[in-house]
């Protein structure tokens, strides 16, 4: 049984398609990496599985599930969660209570209500933060932290869900060459039981973090394999490698 299972998934804006007839099957506990050029529809993709935008056409599975009409809360009960290539944290706030607020599964309009939580919950928000090596920081404000360490903060709250497929949108973009080797270091250390679905749009970063990976392009797959069948392929060459 599939972990995310993507039957002809539809979604177009001003009549035009983003996302135009996309299949694609992901296994329990893979990695799989999608990569595409600018204007390829990842990011839509994303919205689509989430929930955050309603599909036009296909169908979305979790383990066997139908979440195709579902709510993206529910979808969240079903073992999904995500990061966002825009940074969504409270900054004003510290990196434990940020966590806290995600073990609580409050929805962003209801989180500046919560300035003060039940001492349980931030002791389980700083074992969150021990996984991703943020407990020194926990007491932080997010404003004061490196951009760095603002991406595993993401991470950690996406974790805090437990998770059963965790979706990462562009989760290295705008680091250092120091800060992409420490979060290509916790993704991998992410258990093995939980599915992993990236997107990143620096291919030659991103390769060595899946097996599996699948080529956007105007909405469409248009290559999906393995590392060598995707790089040996005439069509990723012209569109995304540029020759």
């Amino acid at each position: 049984m599939a972990a995310l299972l993507i039957q002809n998934l539809k979604k177009a804006f001003g009549g035009l398609p983003a996302i135009n007839g996309v299949s694609l099957q992901v296994e329990p506990g893979e990695r799989r990496l999608i990569i595409g050029p600018n204007g390829a529809g990842k990011p839509t993709l994303f919205n689509l599985i989430t929930g955050d935008l309603p599909a036009d056409g296909g169908n979305i599975s979790l383990f066997g599930k139908e979440v195709t009409r579902l709510a993206a809360h529910r979808r969240v009960h079903r073992g999904l969660a995500r990061t966002y290539q825009i940074i969504t944290l409270f900054a004003k706030d510290t990196l434990e209570h940020n966590v806290a607020l995600s073990l609580l599964g409050l929805s962003k309009a209801r989180w500046n209500a919560f300035r003060r939580l039940p001492t349980a919950i931030y002791a389980e928000a700083r074992a969150v933060l021990v996984r991703v090596g943020l407990e020194h920081l926990a007491r932080r404000l997010v404003s004061e932290v490196a951009y760095g360490d603002k991406r595993r903060v993401e991470i950690a709250m996406a974790l805090a869900q437990n998770p059963k497929v965790l979706l990462l949108d562009e989760p290295l973009a705008g680091l250092s060459r120091e800060e992409r080797t420490s979060v290509k270091q916790l993704i991998a250390a992410i258990p093995r039981e939980v599915t992993v679905v990236m997107i990143e749009h620096d291919m030659d970063t991103a390769l060595d973090m899946a097996k599996r990976i699948t080529v956007l392009h105007y909405g469409r797959v248009i290559v999906e394999g393995t590392r060598a069948e995707v790089v040996a392929d005439p069509k990723t060459r012209e569109v995304y490698l540029g020759h």
